[in-house]
């Protein structure tokens, strides 16, 4: 089953089922109004939602439109929670080589790297994003992630699969040149990790088939930064896994429904193969391997487009597709 949000004057949206295709969509708003109140009655909702995903494949739905991914909402245009892990331990060696650190503490620590970020306002997936300086380092960074149903607190992580309801992709956008002052402070991301953009749809795990497994998805992330493919790692190179993930989180809290899950920059250790999903990983290898780095980072009116395809080269989740521009205050 296909999740998505279209517009409809609210701050959270419209509900609808999407077609296999992404081609056309019906209204689920009969079932809930929008995704968070499916999540946060995910038990009662989802065989209806189900059901209605049958009939629009068989061609019985009724008041059946078109889909149109460039006005999509991000699925969850809001949320009560949003939490981006490091997870992916190429990335964490090569950030750190590259700064002149000793990668080991983190590459041995039985803890993933997790931060809390905003989550009252999530970018389109198709449209502009908005930031004040082209000086802060502007940086997109290719993610998986998953949207939860209520997990209780001290869930550990054999159990935690039965909380992961749908997954999706992440633009998780980042102002780079606040990150050393922001690390330093030691009290967690504030002007470094503006609004966050996601797929335009949502996919229940079966959607993946056998791609996902041991609580990741074992499919490449195509980045594309202005018309140029900049990388295709395969996000089952997760250091951790969601499960692991939500177990590290749910420690002293539960987790409230809508709730979602970033994996971090998908990265592989074969990066000279397939590229990277960020900037500031492109910047550490060259000046790891070449002394300096040579690689900008985004300019206005440059694009990003993110994309996973199944096994027939047909897309999943739509596209994240996204111009950077200057933020200009509204009259």
């Amino acid at each position: 089953m296909k999740l998505g949000t279209i517009p409809n004057g609210t701050r959270d949206g419209e509900l609808v089922v999407v077609s296999q295709d992404l081609s056309s969509a019906v209204s689920a708003k009969a079932i809930a109004p929008n995704l968070l109140t499916a999540m946060e009655n995910w038990a009662a909702v989802e065989p209806k939602l189900t059901a209605l995903a049958g009939e629009l494949a068989a061609g019985r739905a009724k008041d059946v439109f078109a889909f149109d991914q460039s006005k999509a909402l991000s699925p969850l245009p809001r949320s009560f929670q949003w939490i981006d892990g490091s997870c992916f331990k190429n990335h964490l060696r090569l950030m750190a080589l590259a700064t002149g650190r000793d990668p080991k503490l983190e590459m041995d620590s039985p803890y993933p790297l997790m931060y809390q970020g905003m989550s009252d306002d999530f970018y389109r997936p198709q449209g502009e994003i908005s930031l004040p300086r082209e000086e802060d380092q502007i940086d997109f960074e290719g993610e998986v992630g998953v949207v939860l149903s209520e997990v209780p607190m001290g869930t550990k992580a054999a159990d935690a699969h039965r909380y992961i309801q749908l997954i999706l992709l992440i633009n998780d956008v980042s102002c780079r040149a606040f990150v050393k002052r922001e690390i330093t402070v030691g009290f967690g991301w504030m002007h470094a990790k503006p609004s966050t953009a996601f797929s335009p749809v949502a996919v229940t795990p079966d959607e993946l088939g056998g791609a996902w497994k041991d609580g990741k998805v074992h499919l490449p992330l195509n980045v594309t930064w202005n018309g140029r493919l900049f990388g295709r790692p395969n996000g089952g190179e997760m250091s951790f896994s969601f499960p692991e993930l939500i177990e590290h989180a749910a420690h002293t809290r539960k987790l409230a429904a809508g709730t979602l899950f970033g994996s971090g920059t998908v990265s592989n250790a074969s990066y000279r193969e397939v590229g990277s999903a960020c900037i500031a990983e492109r910047r550490s290898i060259e000046n790891i391997e070449e002394g300096g780095a040579k690689t900008p980072f985004m300019k206005f009116g440059d694009t990003i487009r993110m994309e996973m395809f199944d096994a027939a080269g047909k897309t999943i989740f739509g596209a994240i597709d996204q111009t950077v521009v200057q933020y200009r205050k509204e009259a």
